[in-house]
């Protein structure tokens, strides 16, 4: 698919800012327009590394729409402004989508009860089929040596699966645990899950117990994050008005310890993620809302370092980091949105790109 406008410039062109005094930083250039991955709203993107010529480098992004559309997990060329492959197989719309690093696995979610694992390297056709959850599947996370995947549904339930076989290893259900995120701990046999109960439950893959169950938040649990440390994790809440809509740095060396809140959204926060850190940068982490706006906050002190607004964008309800200094964004009006961190203790926020 070729491109509705121009092709990127040089980098640094693109990043170019003019400053006038008092005044806030504003792009040089007009956004560059490339041809959309989506026609509609965006449920999940994530990116997906081991593609094209240098496995070293992360090449491209994975999403999912909403609709007869979310059926399909689009696989975008977010450097070329390109699509690559279309994946479909699943009957209802997918909810979330997760690559396994350093490789073309691409697992995605579905509200048809499923999971299906694809291999962007063996063509358009599913490799294995995730079948036994009764409900939409809303948490999917794959174990860091990338032998098991972990599910977890409406249904109350949490699944094990063997990804090699497709068989299910282990199956919990807890009474109101209806489960909207999950992810696992870095080099550990740890799974962290949120749900609509508002906790925040860490699970152990060997026993596929919890371990722990942090104190119930005032708002249901939208999303979780764990820092490539292993030591902190993000959660992030829904809300209105101002009300709830925080995301909470908690302490995974003392489960249950909350550190700061990250306060300023004015409606659901639907994502939270630690950025990559850099020399010199500190450690920040970065949050989308249904606010439209995109906020970047100081870890550990918690203020807020930019805000981007993307106007007319709807609710903003995925977040992705590219290379460093690069963040993807899905929306539910405007499709894909291509972000520029800037260097430095006050960093500008901006859009460079759209597909």
């Amino acid at each position: 698919m070729g491109k509705l406008q121009s092709k990127f410039r040089r980098r640094s062109d693109l990043y170019r800012t003019t400053r006038e005094e008092g005044a806030e930083s504003v792009p040089v250039n007009q956004v560059v327009q490339y041809d959309p991955a989506h026609t509609g709203a965006i449920n999940c993107v994530t990116t997906v590394s081991g593609w094209g010529p240098s496995t070293a480098v992360t090449r491209g992004s994975v999403s999912v729409g909403k609709g007869v559309e979310g059926q399909v997990v689009v696989v975008y060329d977010w450097r070329a402004g390109r699509l690559r492959q279309s994946l479909q197989g699943h009957r209802k719309e997918v909810t979330k989508v997760k690559c396994f690093p350093g490789t073309t696995w691409i697992f995605s979610a579905s509200r048809d009860k499923t999971v299906l694992m694809w291999d962007l390297s063996s063509g358009d056709e599913p490799l294995q089929e995730f079948c036994g959850h009764e409900l939409v599947v809303n948490g999917l996370a794959i174990s860091p040596d990338g032998s098991q995947v972990c599910t977890g549904s409406r249904d109350n339930s949490m699944c094990l699966w063997d990804i090699e076989s497709g068989t299910c290893l282990q199956r919990n259900t807890i009474s109101r645990n209806l489960v909207t995120h999950v992810c696992w701990v870095p080099g550990s046999t740890s799974i962290v899950q949120t749900s609509e109960d508002k906790t925040i439950k860490i699970w152990d893959s060997r026993s596929w117990q919890v371990m722990n169950t942090f104190p119930a938040k005032q708002h249901i649990q939208t999303h979780c994050d764990v820092s490539a440390n292993c030591n902190y994790l993000l959660s992030s809440s829904n809300g209105f008005g101002g009300q709830g809509c925080e995301a909470t740095l908690w302490d995974l060396r003392q489960p249950g310890c909350k550190m700061v809140e990250y306060r300023g959204h004015l409606q659901t926060t639907a994502c939270c993620i630690f950025l990559p850190s850099h020399q010199g940068a500190p450690a920040m982490v970065a949050t989308s809302s249904h606010d439209c706006s995109v906020k970047i906050w100081d870890q550990n002190t918690a203020a807020c370092l930019c805000t981007l607004t993307l106007a007319g964008s709807g609710p903003l309800v995925s977040l992705a980091p590219c290379d460093f200094g690069s963040l993807l964004c899905a929306s539910f009006n405007t499709g894909l949105h291509l972000l520029h961190l800037g260097p430095g203790p006050a960093p500008d926020l901006c859009q460079v790109a759209r597909f």
